[in-house]
């Protein structure tokens, strides 16, 4: 196997203090994303704002990978509500093309920084 490849994307994502994403032969694995704008300010708003920001974020690093969301196989959501999982459910199928990748969504007991919603994913390369 060869050596994992980094990969941070333009200057608009949040600086991370990881990798946004680790690129191996045929996978991408993407860091879970957090709500937050390119400050790391969370961006106002409910769950939904919140999961679109998330997409919006994972977005960015697939296109910095070279990827886009047709290649996503897997994708892991991390609620700090189940309750919640209506409401991110909308804007998750509204945003995401189909067909949609598998999915396992749990509630968390605390997520960083106190947000609602984390989203990570693995693609195809």
């Amino acid at each position: 196997m060869s050596t994992p490849e980094k990969i941070n994307v333009s200057s608009q994502a949040v600086k991370p203090i990881y990798s946004h994403a680790v690129k191996v032969p045929g996978l991408i694995f993407l860091s879970g994303q957090t709500p937050v704008d390119k400050d790391g300010k969370v961006v106002p708003g409910g769950v939904q704002e919140h999961t679109a920001q998330c997409i919006s974020r994972l977005t960015e690093v697939l296109t910095g990978a070279g990827s886009s969301w047709e290649k996503v196989v897997k994708v892991n959501i991390y609620l700090k509500n189940m309750d919640d999982f209506d409401a991110m459910n909308e804007v998750y199928t509204k945003l995401l093309p189909d067909p949609k990748p598998a999915r396992t969504c749990i509630q968390a007991g605390k997520l960083p920084g106190d947000v609602d919603v984390e989203i990570e994913a693995i693609a195809a390369t």
